[in-house]
This record gives structure tokens, sequence and C-alpha cells, in this order.
């Protein structure tokens, strides 16, 4: 299998534009473990480790399966553009506008996309919000 390495989109307003956000069902959690968890037994979405202890987002119902206590129940939102690491601007064009509507946003950048887990409450207005956006740049 060949995977696609090339650096991503730069340009904010084409990444605006073609951004296609896309709503999960699962309900997501954050949670914070300590080193000695095994974690092995889980599948979270992602596992970083900082100084206090591993944050993990795994789905509400792997929290509560393995016991874990954990904050923040969210949906997630990917935006299916592959975006560069070093795109400048991009996520807080998009947390200032959400942030506008009283929301927060817990944003993740993988390789290829950015994610944002939004209040499970807020999501269907965050997503309103994005497509929003991308049609001001559209038009």
């Amino acid at each position: 299998m060949s995977v696609d390495k090339s650096p991503g989109e730069l340009e904010l307003d084409v990444l605006i534009r073609a951004m296609e956000p896309v709503l999960y069902d699962d309900i997501y959690v954050f949670a914070t473990v300590d080193n000695t968890l095994d974690l092995s037994t889980l599948n979270p979405l992602m596992i970083y480790k900082e100084e206090e202890g591993i944050t993990l987002i795994l789905t509400e119902s792997q929290a509560i399966a393995a016991g874990i206590e954990y904050e923040f129940a969210c949906k997630k939102i990917t935006l299916n553009i592959h975006s560069s690491l070093d795109a400048v601007g991009f996520l807080a064009r998009i947390s200032t506008r959400l942030a506008a509507l009283q929301m927060g946003v817990n944003p993740v950048s993988g390789f290829y996309h950015d994610h944002l887990f939004i209040p499970k409450d807020k999501a269907t207005v965050a997503m309103q919000e994005l497509k929003l956006m991308s049609s001001e740049l559209s038009n």
C-alpha cells in the first residue's frame, strides 16, 4: 500500500473553502491516566504523554467499560482536506469563528487532517458554521 506523504495545502482560503467537515456519531471523551495503566486493552483515538500523565481521547463507551474517569463529552469533526502541518492560521480562523458562538473547541492535527472536538450539544451548530465559512469563500 502506497502512502501519500505530500505536504498538504498551505493556502488559508483554499483550506477553508475546501475543508469538507464530517461529523462522526460517536461521543468522545478526554481522560488522563497515569503511566501504570495497561493501554494495550484500550483502543484510544489518541494517546499523548505529558509530564503529569497520559492524555487519552477515546469513546465514552470505552472509558466507561474500562472504568476510566473522563471529562468533556464531545463529538469529532474531521476537516477533510489534507492541510499542511505548516499551514498558518487555519485552526485559528476556525477556533475564532466558533468562539464567537460561545463554543469551545479542542483541535488535534494529524498528518493528513485536522480534527475538532466540540461539546456534544453544539456539534450540529459547529457543522453549520463550518459549512457557512466554506461557502462564504466559494461565492
